[in-house]
């Protein structure tokens, strides 16, 4: 027997908090659930993944998903977990920003008419450009007292004596036009649900009170977890910053990455909320990684389906191959199949020069490749003496003192890779 949604939350982790009776209102029959994403960026991250990923176990439970962009919201910025008050984004930035992740939603969620319950994109500035401030404080505003709203705890700890920046009027407004967006859906698109990440419970609830209030409805919440890392670092982050979604500013190689280096403890919690594989399949490849940790079986499946699912299958093939060069089990061939982003991310930090292409027609001497000011050796000298001792690669084949460097070498029409041993490297640049 299939799972019920919240069933399947609650196995897989993604369970935080869920309003009373919400669980017998969705097992009455399909019914429409959204989750806003707030657009202060032209891509999302991963944390915006988790959201993602519940709206597409919703879609399969045979629900209405509707994804919801805050061109509206976003121009305020939510506090909720925020110390201080984000700054406000420009017209042209925002819509950018809208265009961007429209077009990553529907790599996710199935659109398409033909489906019986198809997903949703709205964007809240459509219901609330025309809105005068009269109007809604008369209309909305009347509905929910300033006692309610500073009960909740996102505005409670920006008005604490611990707060040095307090809330402006801007950010203390969020909750009532949020809980809006939740009156307007329910009214229009017959949205009774409102899911999100638990620093959101505040302001689904506040959505949730409005529609009992003005239309005498009834509503739902359900939350999930904020995903932490066991070490205590942050999830979806690295020293470079976030990781993206879009492949221009995460590449496909470092979002393989991020996930195949997560502890162990992560990749079995990673493993439930960020992929669609069965209970019993999670079950047997936990069981599997356990009796042989070494393998990193559980890391490599997250990776695989997670760079899968948000890039192509050739994104994960090279990405793979990335993989191999980088702990030493490649060909020359497979370094030569890399694109130059994915070749710059494996060998990231490693020294480089810059020749003239031109050096290439009669072929670039090995000696004079390797040696000089700021190369990978010192001086000819030395040169011979790696090459005698059988200690040279090019592109990760061993060379001898005869080799010269020609157009056929070059990775990706630009780059050749020198080696000396197993881990001293230097990257020739031909321009």
């Amino acid at each position: 027997m299939r799972n019920t949604f919240v069933e399947e939350l609650e196995w897989r982790g993604m369970l935080h908090d869920i309003m009373p009776e919400t669980e017998n209102h969705l097992n009455l029959g399909p019914t429409a659930g959204y989750i806003g994403f707030d657009p202060t960026a032209d891509s999302l991250h991963i944390g915006s993944l988790v959201q993602i990923m519940i709206l597409m176990h919703f879609q399969r439970a045979g629900h209405q998903p509707i994804a919801l962009v805050g061109g509206a919201t976003g121009k305020i910025g939510d506090p909720s977990g925020k110390s201080d008050e984000r700054n406000l984004l420009d017209g042209p930035t925002l819509e950018a920003n809208i265009t961007g992740i429209k077009a990553q939603l529907s790599r996710f969620l199935d659109f398409s008419a033909s489906q019986k319950n198809p997903a949703l994109l709205v964007n809240n500035f459509d219901w609330m450009k025309n809105y005068s401030l009269i109007d809604f404080s008369r209309d909305i505003g009347k509905h929910i007292t300033v006692n309610y709203m500073i009960s909740k705890e996102s505005v409670k700890k920006r008005l604490g004596s611990e707060s040095q920046v307090g809330m402006s009027f801007t950010e203390f407004t969020y909750q009532l036009l949020q809980g809006y967006d939740f009156l307007h859906l329910y009214k229009n698109f017959n949205c009774s649900l409102q899911m999100g990440g638990s620093d959101q419970w505040g302001n689904i609830t506040t959505g949730t009170e409005l529609v009992r209030r003005k239309v005498g409805g009834k509503a739902y919440a359900i939350t999930c977890p904020l995903i932490t890392k066991a070490d205590g670092t942050k999830f979806g982050k690295t020293e470079g910053g976030n990781i993206w979604l879009d492949k221009q500013r995460t590449s496909p190689y470092k979002f393989y990455q991020y996930w195949l280096n997560a502890s162990d403890q992560d990749a079995e919690n990673y493993i439930k909320i960020f992929t669609f594989l069965t209970k019993e399949e999670i079950e047997t490849l936990i069981k599997e990684h356990q009796e042989t940790p070494h393998l990193r079986l559980l890391q490599k499946r997250i990776a695989e389906e997670v760079t899968l699912s948000v890039h192509s299958k050739e994104d994960l093939e090279n990405a793979q191959r990335a993989s191999q060069i980088l702990f030493g089990k490649s060909t020359s061939e497979d370094l030569l199949t890399l694109d130059s982003s994915t070749f710059l991310d494996v060998f990231d930090g490693v020294p480089q020069a810059q020749i003239d292409k031109s050096t290439l027609a009669d072929g670039l001497d090995i000696i004079a490749a390797l040696a000089g000011d700021g190369r990978l050796l010192k001086s000819n000298g030395e040169a011979r003496r790696a090459l005698k001792e059988n200690s040279i690669s090019v592109n990760r084949s061993k060379v001898d003192e005869n080799k010269q460097i020609n157009a056929s070498d070059l990775i990706n029409d630009r780059y050749v890779l020198l080696q000396r041993g197993k881990k001293s490297y230097f990257i020739l640049e031909f321009v």
